[in-house]
C-alpha cells in the first residue's frame, strides 16, 4: 500500500470519527453527492407500453442449420446439381472454405406442404410438421456476419464484437425481475462449444447484475451456490449478514451499480440453494409430459432443456436462452441435419404444445434459427475430409418465431429460385432484435444506455419492427 493511499485512508476515518465541527461537515460534503443508495436494480419496471410477451425462450441452433435441408424448398438445385450457379447470381460474393464456381449441391430431404397454412418443412422435422399452424416461418432473414463467433455475438448482441450487452440483458434492465426465488435470465447449452462464448449472454457495459446465468447440464446446476463442506447454516448465515452488511454500508457511500449486483448475487445465491433443487426436480411432472419431450428426468439433454425452460416461464424467469451447437455442416450436410433434428425436433414442438396446454403459450414468445445460413453450392474438400456439405450463407436463412403476439400459421419472406438472395420481404437480425423487444413492450429506439457521450441500444441506429409477423 502506497504512502498516498495510507494517508487517504487515515483521513477518511478520522473523518468519520469526528461528530462536531470542522470533522463532521467535511464528512458531509465527502459523502453527499453518493449518500443515497442505488435502487435494486431488478427492481420491476413499466415498458414503454403494453407487451404481448411476458418472456421469451429462444432455442439457438448453433452453427447455422441448413435451412435448404429445412425449410426453403428449391427444386431448382436438384435440376442444377453438379453444375454452378449463373455468375450474375453469385456477383463478387467470396467463401471461406468453397469457390463462387463450386457445384451446386440439390436438397437432401423431401418436403411437403402441413397445416391449414400449408407451410413447407422438410421431411426432416416431423414434430414440427405437427404444429405447423402454430408457428410462423421467416423465410428472408439475412445478416451482416459469415464466421461463426461474429455472427452468434451480433445475433445476440447487435454488434459483432464482445463487449455489448446481450438482448437477454437489455429484456432484464428495461422491465427488471419478476421473480425473487430464480435468476431473471438463464441460460442453458447442450451439444458441442460455443464460437461466440459467454459474449453471446453478457450484459456488457450494463451492470453485472443484467448478465444471464448459466445453468450447466452435469454437477451441480449452478456455480459457487452450494455451501463448502464445513460450512454449517449458522455459519453461512452469519457470514452472510457481515457481507451483507459491509456491502450496504460501502453501496452508502459510494453508490457503486456493482455492489448493488453483489449484494443482489448473494441473495440470489442465498435463495437458490432452496429454489434450484426444486426447479430441477422432474418428479413432479407426468410420464406423458415427458414422453412428449423425448426427456428422461435426470440426463442432461436439448429436451430436459425445453422441459425446464417452460418450468422456469411458470416461476417468472424472463429470458431463456438454450443454445444446442452442432449445426456447422461442412461435410455431410444431410448427416447433420438428420441427426440434429433427432436431438432437437421433437422437444422443440413439444415446448410450443406444452406451453399452450399449459396456458403460457400466448404470454411467451418462442424463437427457433441459428446465426446465418447455408450455401446452394457444394463444400467438397479431400484434404480437409470434406464432401457433400454447405458453407456459412449470410444472405439468406430461416427461423420460426411462436406464441408471445406472433401471427400463428404464417409464412413470410422469400428467396430467389436458387436460395442465395433474398426477394421479398427482407429481415434483417436487428429488425427481429427490434421486433422481440417490442413483443416485451419495449421500443428498441428508446430502450437506451448512457456511455462515453452517447445513447447506446441493441439494434445501434438501424432496425425496425417487422410488423407483418405481429398477431
Amino acid at each position: 500500500m502506497t504512502a498516498d493511499l495510507q494517508n487517504s485512508i487515515a483521513r477518511r476515518w478520522f473523518l468519520s470519527q469526528c461528530g462536531v465541527g470542522v470533522g463532521a461537515t467535511a464528512l458531509s460534503q465527502l459523502t453527499a453527492p453518493a449518500a443515497e443508495p442505488a435502487r435494486d436494480p431488478l427492481a420491476l419496471r413499466k415498458p414503454h407500453f403494453e407487451p404481448k410477451a411476458k418472456a421469451v425462450i429462444h432455442l439457438f441452433m448453433a452453427g447455422a442449420p441448413s435451412q435448404l435441408e429445412l425449410f426453403d424448398r428449391k427444386p431448382m438445385l436438384a435440376k442444377l446439381e453438379g453444375k454452378p450457379l449463373p455468375k450474375s447470381v453469385i456477383g463478387d460474393q467470396r467463401y471461406a472454405f468453397i469457390q463462387p464456381d463450386a457445384a451446386v449441391l440439390g436438397p437432401r430431404f423431401k418436403f411437403d406442404r402441413h397445416g391449414e397454412s400449408g407451410a413447407e418443412i422438410s421431411e426432416a422435422m416431423p414434430h414440427l410438421a405437427r404444429i405447423a399452424d402454430r408457428i410462423c416461418l421467416i423465410k428472408s432473414l439475412h445478416t451482416d456476419q459469415f464466421n461463426h463467433a461474429p455472427a452468434q455475438i451480433f445475433f445476440n448482441s447487435g454488434f459483432a464484437q464482445p463487449g455489448r450487452p446481450s438482448i437477454g440483458s437489455w429484456a432484464l434492465y428495461g422491465l427488471g425481475s419478476e421473480t425473487k426465488d430464480l435468476p431473471a435470465f438463464v441460460v442453458m447449452s447442450t451439444g458441442s462449444g460455443l464460437s461466440g462464448g459467454a459474449a453471446l449472454w453478457s450484459s456488457g457495459f450494463l451492470p453485472t447484475v443484467y448478465t444471464g446465468v448459466r445453468f450447466r447440464s452435469q454437477g451441480d446446476p449452478i456455480l459457487n451456490v452450494n455451501s463448502p463442506p464445513g460450512v454449517g447454516d449458522q455459519l453461512q448465515a452469519d457470514t452472510y449478514d457481515l457481507v451483507n452488511d459491509l456491502n450496504r454500508k460501502r453501496l452508502a457511500v459510494v453508490n457503486d451499480p456493482e455492489i448493488a449486483t453483489r449484494i443482489a448475487s448473494f441473495e440470489m445465491a442465498a435463495r437458490l440453494q432452496v429454489s434450484a433443487p426444486e426447479l430441477l426436480d422432474l418428479k413432479s411432472e407426468s410420464k406423458a409430459t415427458l414422453d412428449l419431450y423425448g426427456c428422461e428426468p435426470d440426463k442432461p439433454s436439448f429436451a430436459r432443456a425445453c422441459l425446464l425452460a417452460r418450468r422456469m416461464v411458470e416461476r417468472g424467469v424472463r429470458f431463456i436462452n438454450i443454445y444446442h451447437s452442432g449445426w456447422d455442416a461442412h461435410s455431410n450436410v444431410e448427416g447433420n441435419v438428420r441427426n440434429n433434428c433427432k436431438t432437437t425436433d421433437q422437444a422443440s414442438a413439444a415446448l410450443v404444445e406444452d406451453l399452450q396446454e399449459h396456458g403460457l403459450l400466448d404470454e411467451t414468445l418462442v424463437i427457433w434459427g441459428g446465426e446465418f445460413g447455408r450455401t446452394p453450392m457444394v463444400e467438397s474438400n479431400p484434404a480437409l475430409g470434406r464432401s457433400l456439405g454447405r458453407d456459412h450463407h449470410p444472405q439468406a436463412f430461416t427461423s420460426w418465431l411462436a406464441g408471445g403476439g406472433i401471427k400463428p400459421g404464417m409464412t413470410l419472406g422469400a428467396t430467389d429460385d436458387f436460395g442465395f438472395h433474398v426477394v421479398e420481404s427482407p429481415v434483417h437480425v436487428q429488425d427481429l432484435q427490434a421486433t422481440v423487444l417490442h413483443l416485451l413492450g419495449l421500443d428498441h429506439e428508446r430502450l437506451t444506455f448512457h456511455l462515453a457521450g452517447r445513447d447506446f441500444r441493441l439494434t445501434d441506429v438501424h432496425g425496425h419492427v417487422v410488423r407483418e409477423v405481429l398477431a
